[in-house]
C-alpha cells in the first residue's frame, strides 16, 4: 500500500531519521564488516523514531557536513536507465498483485529546440531541453483495440509540426496527429483515420519532403514500407513494399531466447526506424525478442528509402547483454542540436512481468565509411551529454567507476539480502518489510574513495497504482561516513516533490567516504525497496595491468557461436569486452562481471570478427588486450 508518512515527520532533524535507530551507525568498523548481507534492525527502537528520546540519543552521531560537495541542480551526466516518471501498468490480469512499472519502444524527435519522448502506455510524453532532465505532458491519445493508451508509436518532426500515429490493427481507426505547439499540449488530427494498418509504426520525411511509413512486428511478417501522398489522406503511393526478412540462422543475434538460445519459437523482427545520413539510408529494426537480454537494433542500407537494402557488416548496431541492465532494442537514432548522434531504446528487466521494461540512452555515430552505431560501451554507467559538437571518436563515459559491486552492507529489518542491493542485476532486489520512515541501507566501501555520482534504484515491491499517476514523489537521505560512527549528510531528498524511481545524483566535485546509508522517508506505494544503490567514481591506487592469455575460440560447425576466455587480472571487478568486424572499428562491447570467460551465440556466419578485452577496476580500465582474429 502507499506509504503515509506524517507531515511532521518529514520536518524532524536529519537525526531522527537517521539509521541509528536501527542500532547500526552506532556500532564499530569492524561490526559493520561482520553485518555483510544480515539484518541488523533492532526492534526495541523502532519505537522512537521521532521521540525525543532518540533524539537526545542520536545527535552527538549526526553532524550536518559543511564542506560536502552538493548534488548539481543541472547534472552533466544522466546514467542508464533514464530516471523518468515511468507509468504502472495497466489493472489487467496480469498485473494483479504484481503491480509494476514498465514503458518501451521510444522515440525522441528534436523540434523547436526542444527534445520529445514518447514511449508505449504512458498517457502522454516528456520534453526535454538537454536530454538530462524530462517533464511530463499529460495528453490521452485514441486507445487501440489492445487497450494500448498508445503503444510503439511513431514520430517525426516536419516543418508543419510533430506527426505522432500509434500503432493499431486492422480492427481499429487511429487518427495521425500533428502538433506544432506540443510544449503547450496542442494537438489536432492531420488525417481522422490513417489509411495503412499499422503495428509498430515509424514515419520518415525525407530531404525532399517526400513522406514515407515503416512498419512491422512479426515472427512470420517481414517490415513493409510505403511512400505516402499527404494530400489525400495519406494514402500509400504505389502500393506497400516488402522490405527486411529475418535470417536466424545467417544472423546469430536475430536467435529467439535469452542468450540467443533455447528459443521457444520463430523470432520476432519489429520496431522499424529511417534515417538518412548523407546520401545513405538506414533503415533499422528490433530483434529478436523484447523480453530477452539480447534484445537489439539492427540495420539495413540503401541510396533509396524502399530499397532494395543491404545488410551491414556490423550488427547489431545496438546491442547491450550484460550488465545491470540489459538490452538496447526497439529504438530510434536522431540528432541533438548540436549535430551529435544519439539511440534511444528498450532496456530489459522481465522479472515481474514478461513486458517489464525502461529506457536507455546511447551516443550514435555514423563512421567515414557509412557504418552506423551506437556506443553501449559501459552503457549503464554515467555518461555526458556534450553541449558542443563532438568528433566522432570522442566518448561520453566519464571513468567513473563502480565503487559498490557486491561490497559489504547492511540494513535495516530486512525482508531479502542487503546484498541483492549491490549485485549489478536490476532483476534482484532488497527490501524492507513495508515502506515507513527510518528504514535504510548502508553499504563499506572498503576503503576511502572519490565520490561523483550515486544512483538509487527503485524497485517495485508490493505496489498497488496502476497506470499513470500524479503527484508521486521518493524521498530519501543518504548519509556519509569515513569511519562507520560519525555521520554527515550527503544527499538531503526530504523534501523532493518528484518521482524518481531511478534517481541519479551527480556531485559539483568529488566526495571522499568510505561508508554510505540510504535511508527511507517515503515511497510512492509498496515496500522500501532497492534494485541496487550504485555508486560511481574513482578509488586510489594503480589500474589495473592489461589482460592476459586471451584466447578466441570460434564453433567451426556453427559459427554462430564463439567462446572467449583469458587469465584473471588483480585488482578487476570486472572486464570489458570489445569487438567488430574491422580491428580498427572495434565499436561492439559489453561487461563480463565475476568470471574469465564469456560465451556467444550472436555471430554473423559470414563475418570475421576481431575481439579484445580490458581488465575493469575501481581505480580506471586498462588498456586493451591483444587483438585476436575469430577465425
Amino acid at each position: 500500500m502507499r506509504a503515509s508518512v506524517i507531515a511532521a515527520l518529514c520536518a524532524v532533524s536529519l537525526s531522527v531519521i537517521c539509521p541509528t535507530i536501527a542500532g547500526a551507525s552506532s556500532t564499530s568498523e569492524s561490526d559493520n564488516k561482520s553485518a555483510v548481507g544480515s539484518s541488523t534492525f533492532n526492534s526495541d527502537n523502532k519505537s522512537s523514531v521521532g521521540s525525543s528520546t532518540a533524539n537526545d540519543e542520536i545527535s552527538s552521531s549526526v553532524g550536518k557536513s559543511s564542506k560536502a560537495p552538493r548534488v548539481l541542480d543541472k547534472p552533466t551526466t544522466y546514467c542508464n536507465p533514464l530516471n523518468l516518471d515511468y507509468a504502472y501498468v495497466p489493472d489487467r490480469d496480469y498485473s494483479k498483485n504484481n503491480c509494476h512499472r514498465s514503458t518501451a519502444d521510444p522515440v525522441i524527435a528534436l523540434y523547436k529546440g526542444k527534445y520529445f519522448l514518447f514511449s508505449t502506455n504512458q498517457e502522454g510524453y516528456w520534453w526535454s531541453d538537454d536530454l538530462l532532465q524530462w517533464k511530463f505532458i499529460s495528453h490521452l491519445f485514441k486507445v487501440n483495440s489492445s487497450g494500448d493508451q498508445v503503444c510503439a508509436p511513431a514520430l517525426w518532426a516536419t516543418d508543419k509540426g510533430l506527426l505522432f500515429l500509434p500503432c493499431f490493427t486492422e480492427k481499429d481507426t487511429m487518427p495521425l496527429y500533428q502538433s506544432s505547439d506540443p510544449l503547450a499540449n496542442k494537438w489536432e488530427e492531420a488525417a481522422s483515420s490513417f489509411p495503412l494498418k499499422t503495428w509498430d509504426p515509424s514515419l520518415f520525411e525525407d530531404t525532399d519532403k517526400k513522406l514515407y511509413a515503416y512498419w512491422g512486428s512479426s515472427n512470420l511478417y517481414p517490415i513493409y514500407g510505403a511512400e505516402l501522398n499527404p494530400k489525400d489522406n495519406y494514402k500509400p503511393i504505389g502500393g506497400t513494399k516488402e522490405l527486411l526478412h529475418l535470417h536466424p540462422k545467417i544472423h546469430g543475434w536475430e536467435q529467439f531466447g535469452e542468450d540467443n538460445q533455447h528459443g521457444k519459437m520463430d523470432p520476432f523482427m519489429e520496431g522499424a526506424w529511417m534515417n538518412k545520413f548523407g546520401d545513405k539510408y538506414y533503415l533499422q529494426y528490433g530483434a529478436p525478442g523484447t523480453e530477452f537480454n539480447v534484445y537489439g537494433d539492427g540495420v539495413y542500407t540503401s541510396d533509396k528509402p524502399l530499397g532494395p537494402f543491404t545488410y551491414q557488416s556490423f550488427n547489431p548496431f545496438s546491442w547491450k547483454p550484460t550488465g545491470f541492465i540489459r538490452g538496447a532494442g526497439h529504438g530510434a537514432t536522431f540528432e541533438d542540436k548540436f549535430a551529435n548522434k544519439w539511440h534511444v531504446a528498450t532496456m530489459v528487466i522481465s522479472e515481474k512481468y514478461t513486458f517489464e521494461r525502461r529506457i536507455g540512452l546511447f551516443p550514435a555515430a555514423v563512421d567515414a565509411d557509412g557504418v552506423l552505431y551506437a556506443d553501449t560501451s559501459f552503457g549503464d554507467y554515467p555518461h555526458k551529454v556534450p553541449q558542443q559538437k563532438e568528433s566522432k571518436t570522442a566518448s561520453a563515459f566519464p571513468n567513473w567507476m563502480l565503487l559498490s559491486y557486491k561490497k559489504k552492507c547492511w540494513a535495516s529489518e530486512s525482508a531479502k539480502d542487503p546484498s541483492l542491493a549491490f549485485d549489478e542485476n536490476i532483476k534482484t532486489y532488497w527490501n524492507a518489510p513495508d515502506g515507513k520512515a527510518g528504514h535504510f541501507l548502508a553499504v563499506d566501501l572498503g576503503s576511502p574513495c572519490e565520490i561523483s555520482a550515486l544512483q538509487v534504484n527503485y524497485a517495485d515491491d508490493k505496489a498497488t497504482l496502476y497506470n499513470k499517476q500524479k503527484d508521486l514523489h521518493h524521498r530519501y537521505k543518504i548519509l556519509q561516513s569515513s569511519d562507520g560512527q560519525k555521520w554527515e549528510s550527503l544527499v538531503d531528498k526530504s523534501e523532493n516533490d518528484k518521482d524518481v524511481p531511478h534517481d541519479y545524483n551527480e556531485f559539483s566535485e568529488p566526495v571522499r567516504a568510505r561508508y554510505l546509508k540510504l535511508v527511507n522517508i517515503e515511497v510512492p506505494t509498496g515496500t522500501f525497496a532497492i534494485g541496487d544503490f550504485r555508486v560511481f567514481g574513482k578509488a586510489n591506487g594503480p589500474i589495473p595491468a592489461k589482460v592476459q592469455n586471451f584466447a578466441v575460440n570460434r564453433d567451426k560447425l556453427d559459427r554462430r557461436n564463439c567462446s572467449l576466455k583469458w587469465t584473471t587480472t588483480p585488482g578487476a571487478y570486472a572486464y570489458n569486452v570489445t569487438y567488430g568486424v574491422d580491428p580498427n572499428k572495434m565499436y561492439g562491447s559489453f561487461l563480463v562481471y565475476g568470471a574469465t570467460d564469456y560465451t556467444l551465440h550472436s555471430l554473423n556466419t559470414d563475418s570475421t570478427y576481431y575481439f579484445a578485452v580490458q581488465a575493469v577496476g575501481e581505480t580506471g580500465v586498462s588498456a586493451a588486450s591483444n587483438t585476436v582474429n575469430s577465425d
